[in-house]
This record gives C-alpha cells, sequence and structure tokens, in this order.
C-alpha cells in the first residue's frame, strides 16, 4: 500500500480530485506555487494531492502538502496525511510536521533542524497506541528533508551525465544521497508536449529507506523547472507507482 514514506517520497507528487488541466506558464523557479498532481497505482486512480510553495519571511520557505486516498486504493487503505515544511532560503529544513492518517494508524511527527549542533531531533506519537518516540541524528550544516531535497534539485542546472550528493534526513537516519541527471526526454501530458530532464534519486536500498526501489523523476528543461513526471519502481506489494502533474497555479 502507499504508506507514510511513500508519500514522503512523492511528496511533491500525489493528486488532486480537479478535472485534468493544461498546465500554465510560469515565472523563473523558484517562486511561489501551488501544484496538483494525479497519481496511479497498478494502472488505477490512487489518491490526490495539493503542493502549495510560498515565503513567509524573505530568507524562508513553506511547503504544504495534503493528501488524500481515491478510489479503489481508498477503501482498501485510507489515507489522509497533512505535511508542512519550513526551510530557509536554501532550502535547507528548519523544521517539519506531519500528522498522518493511514489506514488503522494516526500518527503525528515532527522534525526540529539544529544546524548549529549539526543536529535533528525526531519526535513521533502514536495517537493509537498512545505511545511517544523520540530521536536525534547528526546531521551537516544544511541537512535537508525530502521536499528540500527536491526542490534544490529544481534550482540547480543538472546537465545529463552529472551528479550531485545531498545530506537528507528523515529524523530516523541521515545519509548523502546521490541524485543522477540521466537524460534528456520529451513527455506528453494533456496534449502538450514538454522538454524535460530524467534524474534518479538514490534514496532506497538503505540509503535512506531501507525498501528496495528507485526514484525516477522528470523536471521540465526550461526556467521553470516544473516536476511534470514520477516514479516509484518497488517490489511486492507495491510495485509502480506513477506521478503526473495535472495543473499549476500561482500560490
Amino acid at each position: 500500500m502507499i504508506g507514510k514514506n511513500l508519500l514522503r517520497c512523492a511528496v511533491v507528487a500525489l493528486t488532486t480530485l480537479a478535472p485534468a488541466q493544461q498546465v500554465s506558464e510560469t515565472s523563473a523557479f523558484p517562486c511561489p506555487e501551488k501544484l496538483s498532481f494525479r497519481v496511479e497505482w497498478h494502472g488505477i486512480m490512487a489518491g490526490m494531492a495539493t503542493v502549495s510553495l510560498v515565503r513567509p519571511k524573505p530568507d524562508q520557505w513553506q511547503t504544504t502538502l495534503d493528501v488524500e486516498s481515491a478510489g479503489m486504493v481508498n477503501r482498501l487503505y485510507h489515507v489522509l496525511d497533512k505535511y508542512k515544511v519550513l526551510m530557509n532560503g536554501k532550502f535547507c529544513g528548519v523544521a517539519s510536521e506531519l500528522n498522518a492518517e493511514e489506514g488503522k494508524h494516526n500518527k503525528y511527527e515532527k522534525l526540529s533542524f539544529d544546524p548549529s549542533q549539526r543536529k535533528v531531533s525526531y519526535y513521533e506519537r502514536d495517537i493509537v497506541k498512545n505511545q511517544e518516540t523520540r530521536k536525534e541524528v547528526d546531521a551537516s550544516t544544511c541537512e535537508y528533508e525530502i521536499t528540500g531535497a527536491l526542490l534544490t534539485l529544481r534550482s540547480l542546472n543538472l546537465e545529463p551525465g552529472k551528479s550531485i550528493m545531498l545530506p537528507m534526513t528523515d529524523g530516523k537516519k541521515a545519509a548523502n544521497v546521490r541524485i543522477e541527471a540521466q537524460g534528456k526526454e520529451k513527455m506528453t501530458y494533456e496534449g502538450k508536449t514538454y522538454p524535460t530532464i530524467r534524474y534518479e534519486a538514490f534514496v532506497f536500498d538503505n540509503v535512506l529507506y531501507k525498501r528496495k526501489g528507485r526514484l525516477l523523476m522528470w523536471i521540465t528543461d526550461d526556467s521553470a523547472r516544473l516536476p511534470v513526471a514520477l516514479r516509484m519502481q518497488m517490489g511486492f506489494p507495491i510495485g509502480a507507482v506513477n506521478v503526473e502533474l495535472q495543473k499549476q497555479d500561482k500560490a
């Protein structure tokens, strides 16, 4: 099923109930925006989400993600997640909060970044079991959670054949994650063709997440740097999760 870690890996990735619309023109990234995505799991509609990027202060960015499962997946495994991340002007983590209702589970998670001490504190409260978990991991002076890492990738001009290493954490583990630019491809959605660069983020296979899999992303090769597609290739029972950008608005 589409669980919490997969939703985080697709944090700029799930869908909206709004009908598919052509993506509008946009100014150069980064800028405030609101993106809507469509996700398919085993060829069926799986969920919806809206992702907003705003600038609460001149030296800060904030991302919010509202996720809800849909269709048959919703009947099998209901997901209702609200995720908020505060970052500095370079997308380094400051704090994050996740309220997750997934199946019979209901959890609250919080990350607090302390660059001066090079630490990230993790707090989890299992609301159903009334249990708390705390953890602290060593980090860099600029540590990214998954959202900040993807935003950083969008801000870079990483051409095919090049790769970067980004320090990333989920609060339980910190790792230097390699992101590789693999090639230029044209992607067509809703009758519009986008020039894109395909990237792969090596977050699975015990790097950041234990699960085996691949995370591929297609970002437009222009100043907007829009994430038009994302694909997670996982083993049984999850399989492939495909995500497509449906709509882009001003935040």
